[in-house]
């Protein structure tokens, strides 16, 4: 089979290889999906350029957590009503070795959910990572899961990016008046299309606009960059207000201790890679469902062949606009 893959890190164009291998079969419980469309991911990208210093963690990697495609073969142990379902996959880089930059790609069930045929296989294959966060990030609540969010006020730090897009999308599903924030006047639209009513720029006049607009603050924030904006957070949260945050601009991050403290906020860190299987699974059903429902999902800046991959991984790192993936099929 036709696969991408790197067997030392550096930087893209230097690394990554395409060329035919044996083809990954499924093992005992494993599903094998002949990938149409590859995902590309910024943490996967840093993952390639050693960006987080832990080195390779296996002799080969084949890039890319999530991926859309036809499932071609079963492994022992899973019904063979899979055979010829269209379905995205999402983790198939989490803690493994061969991801969905190739023809084939192999991983367990609860990392795979069927879709309908009116949802496009392009937005399907990068659902995963952005999706799920924006999921957890939506609806987490300590011991509960919150489903219902009529009502509320919620804050979407960094609405132009691609989980602030899935988070503004899916809160509004869940009943909530979403605010979002962007970098630049020109990202507007961005928020704007996803769902957001209403869009502020990220100055340094954000929290008097916001407590302007809110006098008595927000429900919920979904935070991008927990480090930058965490004195404004805690600034503009109701009592009892949660935050949810899945990324920082740098870390350590120092926080306002007593400002949260004397209005019991509550703050969850997110890993997506270590979310449980059914919470991954409620959002990539949910995601689907959205999809399948009439959301346009994210804006795709560019589809590269899988021979392009290094451009693909350059477009994350280079910022371009819109989503990249790879054509596999």
């Amino acid at each position: 089979m036709k696969a991408a893959y790197y067997k030392q890190q550096g930087e893209a164009k230097d690394v990554l290889k395409v060329e035919d291998i044996p083809e990954i079969l499924p093992q005992e419980n494993e599903i094998q999906i002949e990938i149409h469309f590859s995902g590309v991911n910024p943490g996967e990208v840093k993952k390639r350029a050693d960006t987080f210093g832990v080195g390779m963690p296996y002799e080969q990697v084949i890039p890319h957590s999530d991926g859309a495609g036809i499932v071609s073969k079963v492994g022992r142990g899973v019904d063979s009503s899979w055979l010829g379902k269209r379905v995205f996959c999402f983790g198939a880089q989490s803690y493994r070795q061969y991801g969905t930059a190739a023809e084939y790609c192999c991983v367990p069930p609860t990392n795979v959910v069927e879709i309908p045929e009116n949802v496009d296989l392009q937005q399907a294959a990068q659902m995963g990572i952005p999706g799920i966060t924006a999921h957890r990030s939506v609806h987490v609540g300590g011991d509960k899961v919150i489903r219902n969010r009529r009502g509320q006020v919620i804050l979407v730090q960094g609405g132009n990016g691609a989980v602030g897009q899935c988070a503004i999308a899916l809160a509004k599903r869940a009943g909530a008046h979403v605010l979002a924030t962007v970098r630049k006047r020109a990202e507007f639209d961005v928020a704007t299309a996803s769902g957001a009513d209403q869009v502020y720029l990220a100055d340094e006049n954000l929290k008097e606009h916001l407590l302007k607009d809110y006098p008595t603050g927000v429900d919920h924030i979904i935070e991008v960059a927990f480090a930058a904006n965490i004195e404004t957070d805690a600034a503009i949260l109701k009592p009892m207000g949660t935050i949810a945050t899945y990324a920082t601009n740098q870390s350590p991050a120092s926080i306002p201790f007593w400002p949260l403290v004397f209005s019991n906020i509550s703050v969850y860190f997110l890993g997506s890679d270590d979310f449980s299987d059914e919470a991954k699974q409620t959002a990539a059903r949910e995601l689907a469902d959205a999809l399948a429902s009439g959301w346009e999902g994210l804006p795709i800046g560019a589809v590269y062949d899988l021979a392009e991959i290094a451009q693909a991984h350059q477009h994350i790192e280079n910022h371009l606009p819109g989503r990249a993936l790879v054509k596999v099929k």
